[in-house]
């Protein structure tokens, strides 16, 4: 049974039919510090897009404007549009816009820490009206894909790894039976075989289950093997788009974000002045 009751598209459907549609939008915090600046971007149907960047590009930012988490923090959406399934959404409720399929794993995890892993990820269904039995087979399809929760199901989260909190919070977003996952920097913290685990989670949700996503990350080369399409952020700017394979090939993006070029492996001192040096930032 599959959280969407969707198969994944085809490739070419992914490509034209776009769930989530950011169109030039602007964020400002606190009325004054400009940090997204004429962002566009599209989340298509049955696809994984990547949105990359290093740590303060406003990947976050987007993430929380898309999902309406802006206004806890005195940001605000203050140009453009951002659209889901063709319908304004970003004067919703963020309870409203989950309803609607579209739901946010927060960076940094933020499970309830005195429950234990099965009251987190029931937590995930408190906006469903669709009866217990419902909610009992999402929770049984969680752990089939999260085999380690069902085995610390009576944990407390507080005590678990930083993998298992990870696991934990996709799962809980998952027992909303959402359409979308906006996924925040899956990879942070985690060991390199945790976060191939995770990536390869994410894979088979969206390939078994037709869950879109729309992740944020700053391991450039992990979330260019797993998404189809990516957008490289910089300085609240996209500076860069197209099929992950192709960025992947990309002599920039190999020097500046894989650490590679056609001589082989760059050094950070050989990297470290690419700010001046980019050529789409010519």
């Amino acid at each position: 049974m599959s959280m969407t009751e969707t198969h994944a598209p085809s490739e070419q459907q992914a490509e034209t039919e776009a769930l989530l549609d950011v169109r030039n939008i602007e964020v400002i915090y606190n009325s004054v510090i400009l940090v997204l600046k004429g962002v566009s971007l599209q989340v298509p149907k049955g696809g994984i897009t990547a949105l990359l960047g290093g740590n303060g590009a406003g990947k976050t930012t987007a993430l929380k404007a898309i999902s309406n988490l802006l206004k806890s923090e005195r940001g605000e959406v203050t140009k453009g549009q951002i659209l889901y399934r063709g319908e304004r959404v970003q004067d919703l409720v963020p309870s409203e816009l989950v309803k609607r399929g579209v739901i946010q794993v927060m960076e940094g995890r933020h499970c309830f820490e005195h429950l234990t892993i099965e009251e987190n990820l029931m937590t995930g269904a408190y906006t469903r009206r669709d009866g217990r039995a419902r909610v009992e087979e999402d929770l049984d399809l969680v752990y089939t894909y999260f085999p380690r929760l069902k085995e610390r199901r009576r944990s407390q989260a507080g005590y678990t790894s930083g993998g298992e909190q990870q696991m934990c919070a996709i799962g809980r977003a998952l027992m909303s039976r959402p359409e979308t996952i906006l996924l925040d920097e899956p990879s942070m913290g985690l060991a390199p075989q945790l976060v191939e685990e995770i990536f390869g989670i994410v894979k088979d949700l969206n390939e078994r289950e037709g869950v879109s996503f729309l992740l944020a990350e700053q391991n450039t080369n992990v979330a260019l093997r797993f998404a189809h399409r990516g957008y490289i952020l910089e300085s609240g700017r996209i500076v860069m788009d197209g099929a992950a394979a192709d960025l992947r090939e990309n002599p920039d993006v190999k020097e500046f974000y894989l650490g590679m070029s056609d001589e082989g492996r760059k050094s950070f001192r050989d990297t470290r002045s690419y700010r001046r040096r980019k050529r789409w930032l010519s």
